[in-house]
């Protein structure tokens, strides 16, 4: 896809499990540097097991994971913490601290890893507040924020330190439409303004295909496309064309694995 130098996140041949239950099985993708990369794949898949795998707060039983040409896998303590403070981190329920205003959630990640005075921090926080529309609100505590300005501000805080890579775990989960179109817009502005590389986890085909410039599809642990929105609508690749056609029928299963219920229920 692209020259080794502009991969910024390079995942090869990875396995994963939980528990004796093996999640990843040999994936491998490449994620190149300044675009909007959508991984798709149905609930369970490992999507958001492959983001804590890049993050580092997980390591793999097989393959390797370089983010800027770093192993994380082989990283020290200190050596993962200075690469995970130039990355970015929208979790999937949001993860705003309970306690703390909307202006102190995003100053958090500032004060903790820098050393920028609260005159800095204050101009930092306003203008990413401004971008994502909720400047008035900086006083209010996240029980007073609708589930729409909760990711909004999720959003901010991810990107308030104009981080190398953002990642963004189902970030149009539960959303309004409104909310959602606005969410899916800030990703992509704020990417080409900043000159981020963003990874967004979804199963959210129809927004993702507007949004992004790459796109990956996982099942049963490995990559079964990859294409550009384009190619993945016209694939003929029957796990993919289900996935994105939001197709009932095919080769990507809705039950969980599980013996026949006849016989669990004791029926001959």
């Amino acid at each position: 896809m692209n020259s080794p130098s502009d991969i910024l996140v390079d995942v090869d041949d990875v396995k994963f499990n939980y528990g004796g239950r093996e999640v990843l099985k040999g994936l491998s993708l490449k994620i190149p540097r300044g675009k909007v990369v959508a991984i798709l794949g149905a609930s369970g898949c490992g999507k958001s097991t492959l983001l804590r795998l890049i993050g580092g707060q997980e390591k793999p039983e097989q393959g390797s994971i370089r983010v800027d040409g770093e192993l994380v896998q082989e990283l020290d303590t200190d050596a993962l913490y200075q690469l995970r403070r130039k990355m970015g981190m929208m979790f999937q329920a949001g993860g705003l601290f309970t306690d703390l205003s909307v202006y102190d959630n995003i100053a958090f990640p500032l004060r903790e890893n820098s050393d920028l005075s609260e005159d800095m921090i204050r101009s930092m926080i306003l203008m990413k507040l401004q971008v994502v529309g909720l400047r008035g609100a900086r006083k209010l505590m996240p029980s007073e924020l609708s589930g729409g300005m909760a990711r909004r501000v999720a959003l901010a805080r991810a990107i308030v330190h104009d981080p190398m890579l953002a990642m963004y775990d189902e970030p149009f989960a539960g959303l309004d439409p409104i909310s959602l179109n606005v969410i899916a817009d800030l990703i992509r502005r704020l990417n080409d303004a900043l000159g981020t590389t963003s990874i967004i986890v979804t199963y959210d085909v129809s927004e993702s295909l507007k949004l992004v410039d790459y796109l990956y599809v996982i099942a049963d642990g490995v990559v079964v496309g990859e294409g550009t929105p384009e190619e993945m609508l016209a694939s003929d690749n029957p796990v993919v064309s289900q996935f994105v056609h939001s197709e009932p029928d095919g080769p990507i299963p809705f039950h969980y694995p599980a013996q026949p219920i006849g016989e669990q229920l004791g029926l001959k």
